[in-house]
């Protein structure tokens, strides 16, 4: 005699594992898009009728994993959706070897480092390695710091689409921290352009008077920049000049970091799409 209940019990797991697969990737074609997108759009991408696809949003969103753009009805993730990533992204940076190449780099510099991510309007570090001297600024992995202010911040605004980055110049409040800091959009972006060309960025006492930063992009298997990796000290111990000396350093264990994001990355990896793009980020 069939069990009705295991039967149906079992139907329901099918019918279940489909609605997650579906929901994975339709948040796998928000993290791995530039803008916001539309339900068309994610429909036609991953071969999925429009009312399921419509379903499936609605289910995100009120989960607070993917976010509604009212204006244009187009959606990007969400907030719980980037805490998560920056979670899974803590998680993978403390482990070896990505935190080793971070304190060897520490032990040959002889200066605080870190890795850090872009998370809407602000840096979040995921992992920082401090040095041993005593006059140093103590932060920990999950810090917010400025977008515009920071080597990293403005490392990843120099990456960000045009219509991105305008938008959040547009939006943002562009504080003044210190003397230094740049307030003013055209001239930010004029040293946006030359973070793009010279392929680092600099950090001139404008998030707090005395620090200064040098900071080089890691990319992802598909060449996007994702974090930032950057060495802090005070300028009375680190000129900007000789911060600059250290970049052949800098640029060979970002290139370690981003092996280990690629292999993340990989279809059999374990954090295929922990990564998500800095546009994505905060779109």
């Amino acid at each position: 005699m069939p069990d009705t209940n295991r039967d149906a019990q079992r139907d329901g797991q099918k019918e279940s594992g489909s609605a997650l697969q579906k929901a994975t990737l339709v948040l796998d074609a928000l993290l791995h898009s530039d803008r916001p997108v539309s339900l068309a759009d994610i429909s036609a991408k991953l071969d999925l009728p429009r009312q399921t696809v419509h379903r499936v949003v609605r289910q995100l969103e009120d989960l607070d994993l993917v976010r509604r753009d009212f204006e244009r009805d187009h959606y990007s993730v969400g907030a719980r959706m980037i805490s998560l990533s920056l979670g899974a992204l803590r998680s993978a940076a403390r482990l070896a070897p990505m935190r080793g190449v971070l304190t060897q780099l520490v032990d040959d510099l002889g200066e605080t480092c870190n890795v850090g991510v872009m998370e809407r309007d602000a840096v979040v570090y995921i992992d920082r390695v401090e040095c041993d001297w005593p006059l140093r600024l103590q932060l920990s992995a999950g810090s917010r710091v400025s977008i515009h202010a920071t080597a990293i911040g403005k490392l990843m605004l120099a990456h960000l689409p045009s219509r991105t980055r305008k938008r959040i110049l547009e939006s943002a409040p562009l504080t003044a921290y210190t003397d230094t800091t740049i307030t003013d959009p055209a001239r930010l972006e004029e040293e946006l352009k030359r973070i793009r060309r010279d392929g680092f960025a600099t950090n001139n006492e404008e998030n707090l008077a005395g620090l200064i930063a040098l900071a080089v992009p890691i990319h992802d298997a598909e060449g996007r920049v994702v974090a930032g990796l950057a060495v802090h000290a005070p300028a009375a111990r680190l000129s900007l000049e000789a911060a600059e000396a250290h970049l052949p350093r800098l640029r060979s264990a970002a290139a370690k970091l981003q092996a280990e994001i690629q292999h993340l990355q990989e279809p059999d990896g374990e954090g295929a799409s922990a990564y998500p793009s800095a546009a994505s980020a905060i779109d």
